[in-house]
């Protein structure tokens, strides 16, 4: 019978995934000052449900991230002319949500519990409509430091490469699984 992870890497398989990990939630690190990047750099706190304070306390967060046994940590790539101009590095980041959305729905159809957390906050419309009811609750999916997670102490662990060259960018995700 087919373990979960060997369920997870055959559906994750059939998209351009560059590397993954499967860790254990233990394995977090939580921090309030990786949130309070959010707060003191992103024009979007404040503003989006998958953003402070829309996605809950660092601690709520943290709970619900332990409430899962597992997690898969796992990276795309996107090329750009030049990786330091940030607004372009910020566009390639849909094709890393699209892919993300549908490993989901692959996972959610082999009957596997689970949710992700994503490399940037959520984009699917144009206007979010924090502080009223997320439109798209059933697809929108948070930030990954929005939750106050140090992704910097995962990647070490797992060898998973943070950087290859100017030309392009890693996009990071997380989806919390039970076995």
């Amino acid at each position: 019978m087919e373990t979960v992870n060997e369920k997870i890497e055959t559906i994750i398989s059939q998209y351009p995934i560059i590397q993954y990990a499967f860790c254990s939630t233990q394995e977090l690190t939580f921090s309030d000052k990786v949130r309070s990047i959010c707060q003191t750099e992103c024009e979007r706190y404040g503003k989006s449900w998958s953003c402070p304070p829309g996605v809950g306390s660092v601690e709520e967060c943290r709970q619900k991230c332990l409430s899962y046994g597992h997690v898969l940590l796992y990276t795309t790539q996107a090329e750009v002319t030049d990786s330091s101009i940030f607004a372009e590095a910020l566009a390639s980041r849909t094709s890393h949500e699209e892919i993300t959305r549908e490993i989901l729905k692959d996972l959610k159809d082999a009957e596997i519990s689970c949710f992700a957390l994503s490399g940037d906050s959520c984009q699917i419309c144009e206007q979010c409509a924090y502080p009223a009811a997320c439109r798209h609750p059933d697809i929108a999916i948070p930030c990954i430091e929005s939750y106050g997670i140090l992704v910097v102490n995962l990647t070490d662990k797992y060898n998973i490469e943070f950087y290859t060259d100017m030309h392009t960018v890693t996009w990071f995700g997380l989806i919390f699984y039970q076995e």
